[in-house]
């Protein structure tokens, strides 16, 4: 499963499907309690190095009728983008008398439909960033470009996705949701979820359909709830600060913050990790911990937000199969901190 290094990191095999859990990470020297980095002192790849040229192969399987939904939002759709982030803006240039263009784009790759990279969030005790980067490797006289989004984007994204509809089940089971609030999506509820779904949400080696590699997505139905508000209410969601903790006057439902979570999102291996909601999460956290800090500075791995999942929600309930081939091809940008996905899902 894992060979020792000279300065005594534990590195996985790749391919491997015998990984340890969260309970048993042993603690690396000079890195934050709970870091699982396990590809080497230079990698910037995190969880994306799960993503195998066998394990590949095996998801383009779930290819059966061809149809591609692609999982993007407009990028400006959000008006105005949730945690006061600066609004898309799209300049045409006529180069030639009205026969040639060009055209710019000035953004915060936040704003909308986005991958978080292994620069967005830090560790916040340690201000330390996956595989020890700090703030002034990122920014300053001294910044390089290591774990930059260049390094997903020069590898490729293509997973099996598999896709667990709360909304649906919420609506189902007479649950009702404050999207603008801190309303939390339990792991217990994602349980039920599976099930509903015909899916045990374990992660293999436990018995489960959870496999190595496979990308998460979770729909919460915050985007079918934004598309029913008028542009009064939603200037009044989403305007105001984005500051992190309970001060914040941002608030919006997500995956709760709790042990159970922590150990599953951990233990299933994922090599990528996504929803429809602003932050994935629950904001503002009511723990001393944000899931942003374990899931991209603690264990390397995506994470994506404010993805388009509707259309492709009702493509699954359609089949009755909530599973498929994954694609992303993020911006190649040297030391990039986060890119929109350009993800689609293939039927």
């Amino acid at each position: 499963m894992a060979s020792s290094t000279p300065n005594d990191r534990m590195q996985l095999d790749k391919n491997s499907s015998s990984l340890p859990r969260r309970r048993d990470l042993p603690q690396i020297p000079g890195a934050p309690e709970g870091a699982a980095w396990f590809w080497g002192v230079e990698d910037e790849l995190g969880r994306v190095n799960l993503i195998t040229p066998a394990r590949v192969k095996e998801a383009a399987k779930e290819v059966l009728s061809g149809d591609v939904v692609p999982l993007n939002l407009e990028l400006n759709e959000l008006q105005p983008a949730c945690f006061a982030r600066s609004k898309f803006q799209h300049t045409i240039k006529d180069l030639h008398g009205q026969l040639v263009f060009d055209d710019f784009y000035t953004m915060n790759t936040q704003s909308s439909t986005q991958w978080d990279g292994l620069r967005h969030f830090s560790h916040l005790e340690t201000g330390t960033f996956y595989n020890g980067v700090k703030g002034g490797d990122i920014i300053g006289p001294d910044a390089g470009s290591k774990c930059g989004i260049h390094a997903w984007a020069q590898h490729g994204i293509v997973a099996r996705g598999v896709l667990l509809d709360f909304a649906t089940y919420a609506e189902a089971h007479g649950i009702s949701i404050d999207y603008y609030e801190n309303d939390k999506i339990t792991y217990a509820a994602l349980v039920d979820v599976g099930k509903l779904q015909g899916i045990d949400i374990r992660p293999e080696s436990q018995g489960g359909d959870i496999k190595v590699g496979d990308v998460l997505l979770i729909r919460s139905g915050f985007l079918k709830n934004y598309r029913s508000i008028d542009t009064a209410e939603r200037i009044k969601k989403h305007s105001g600060s984005g500051v992190h903790g309970p001060e914040t006057k941002q608030r919006y439902a997500g995956v709760e913050q709790s042990e159970d979570i922590l150990d599953w999102l951990h233990d299933c291996y994922f090599s990528g990790m996504a929803g429809d909601a602003p932050a994935f999460e629950a904001w503002p956290s009511h723990q001393k911990y944000y899931l942003h800090e374990h899931i991209l500075a603690l264990w390397g791995c995506p994470l994506g937000e404010l993805w388009d999942l509707e259309k492709l929600a009702e493509k699954c309930k359609e089949r009755k199969r909530w599973t498929f081939l994954l694609t992303s091809s993020p911006a190649n940008v040297t030391g990039g901190v986060g890119s929109h996905p350009n993800a689609m899902a293939i039927l």
